[in-house]
């Protein structure tokens, strides 16, 4: 037990150096363009102008309703939740994880090893494995009612902004990262530039949520886009689709593949959020601490 205790220590302290770094630019490790902290706030601005100079909903205010709301969950998922649950967290339960096994004789998950591959063929099977295992947890987040609970949180956003991105439940990251844990273990991913992938997939994100418009053509049934992903946010579905639809992170592939794309029209200016949304705990405190009561799932069946 003191060994979980210690790495749980070393990894908070690790991780606050690690933050502190990133602000400072204390490393040498990597980069210094490399720097995850100042990535998203550069990525932040882009989008922020961009939804400034070229509104998609002209109507909308240009600090939208609960803008600073969503600037703070930006930091708080990011960095901040890491700081203090996750990081600790996560490193126990690989360490408990890989004991269990031993107990077993097994000492490697790895069932194939893509090291030797081309750097560039390693992310691509990276992004692309990673975004299909998302886009089942995020069906998973709408299909379960106890995990639909926590996943509110990112649906009561009823104004749509860039920074909603980064608005949701805590239990969110500890759902997507323990289902990614394992198959991405065994294909053995050990590579350093993960950073590129990550990025990537926080600028597309940053795109599906922000209050701009862009014609695809034929990439839109690839690529998610903010006309797809505002049906994802719609109030009101057909009964047929009640679950939700345009599951997509990144990919709009695996609608278009699985039958869950969802586009009637633009988009808009319909109404956003989920019946009862006007009930919904408007404060962070709230809302981070919502979908833990027995009262909350029943009223949701």
């Amino acid at each position: 037990m003191n060994k979980y205790w210690e790495l749980a220590k070393e990894s908070y302290s690790g991780y606050a150096n690690y933050i502190w770094n990133e602000i400072t630019f204390q490393y040498d490790y990597k980069p210094l363009w490399q720097n995850y902290f100042w990535g998203l706030i550069l990525l932040s601005v882009f989008f922020f102008i961009w939804e400034w100079v070229r509104p998609w909903r002209k109507e909308q205010p240009k600090f939208r309703k609960d803008f600073w709301l969503d600037a703070f969950y930006m930091f708080f998922n990011f960095f901040l939740f890491s700081l203090i649950v996750f990081n600790a967290l996560s490193d126990v339960f690989v360490n408990l994880f890989n004991d269990f096994l031993g107990i077993f004789g097994l000492t490697n998950v790895v069932a194939l090893k893509i090291e030797t591959w081309p750097k560039i063929a390693q992310l691509f099977m990276l992004f692309i494995i990673r975004d299909f295992i998302q886009w089942w947890v995020h069906r998973l987040l709408h299909a379960s009612p106890r995990l639909w609970e926590f996943h509110k949180v990112h649906h009561s956003v009823e104004q749509m902004g860039f920074a909603a991105h980064l608005r949701y439940h805590w239990m969110e990251t500890i759902v997507y990262r323990t289902i990614e844990y394992l198959p991405l273990a065994m294909i053995g991913f050990g590579i350093d530039d993960f950073f590129f992938v990550h990025m990537f997939t926080l600028a597309v994100g940053h795109w599906n949520h922000a209050n701009i418009n862009v014609r695809l053509g034929f990439l839109k049934y690839i690529f998610n886009n903010p006309n797809m992903h505002m049906w994802h946010h719609a109030h009101d579905l057909p009964k047929e689709r009640r679950t939700g639809v345009n599951f997509g992170l990144t990919l709009s592939l695996w609608d278009y593949i699985f039958g869950t794309a969802y586009i009637p029209h633009s988009g808009q200016h319909i109404k956003l959020g989920f019946p009862g949304v006007k009930k919904f705990p408007k404060g962070f405190w709230g809302q981070i601490s919502y979908g833990f009561s027995k009262k909350h799932t029943s009223e949701n069946k």
